[in-house]
């Protein structure tokens, strides 16, 4: 996949680098040609600089040839400007932003573009580590994350099957972990029981 990355920061360069191990043709565009240098010494992408709403230089970058196009740069208004003109003038219907604000992800969204909001990640992050008796778990499909984690079975639920247990808004109950470390999914059989000792393991979408 050709990927166009805007904004060599923390993330931008921690994306263009993983797209680059993984196989795809990079290009990442800063203003700051200082900023270049924080890329690993193997990174085999190209490097642009210039202001990233310039559409000279968006073309110098080869955004007119791009399957993708992600926008990291720490400015919210920035991002949401050039995401339109990646998807609008260019025709880059892969289009994926940053975004700080949670507040403006309704903007985003209304203008048809996908993002990513690091501060809903890491308050949700930060709310399992504190409150979850195990550690919980992200996995990140397309520009969702569903989010795991863990409870230990109450008394009043041995017995009961998977099948019946009284679920929450938003969540689903994933499976089971047994005292002896097996993990056994929900599929719905009424013959899954929760017994003593168990931890249950619940999924919800979180971004």
């Amino acid at each position: 996949m050709n990927v166009l990355v805007i904004g060599c920061g923390r993330l931008g360069r921690r994306l263009a680098e993983l797209l680059d191990h993984h196989g795809h043709d990079v290009a990442i565009v800063d203003s700051d040609t200082d900023a270049f240098r924080m890329l690993e010494d193997d990174f085999n992408g190209m490097t642009v600089t210039g202001f990233p709403m310039d559409t000279h230089v968006l073309k110098n970058a080869g955004i007119e040839s791009c399957d993708a196009v992600a926008v990291c740069t720490p400015d919210d208004n920035l991002n949401i400007t050039i995401s339109q003109i990646a998807k609008e003038f260019f025709g880059v219907q892969n289009v994926v932003a940053r975004i700080s604000d949670p507040a403006r992800e309704k903007v985003f969204k209304r203008f048809g573009l996908k993002t990513v909001c690091h501060t809903k990640l890491a308050g949700d992050a930060m709310f399992a580590a504190l409150t979850q008796p195990w550690d919980s778990k992200e996995v990140t499909f397309g520009t969702a994350t569903a989010g795991f984690y863990t409870k230990e079975a109450d008394r009043a639920w041995y017995g009961l099957s998977l099948d019946r247990f009284p679920m929450k808004e938003g969540q689903i109950l994933f499976g089971v972990v047994h005292a002896d470390g097996t993990m056994v999914l929900n599929t719905g059989r009424k013959d899954q029981l929760i017994m003593e000792n168990d931890r249950l393991v619940f999924a919800k979408i979180i971004d």
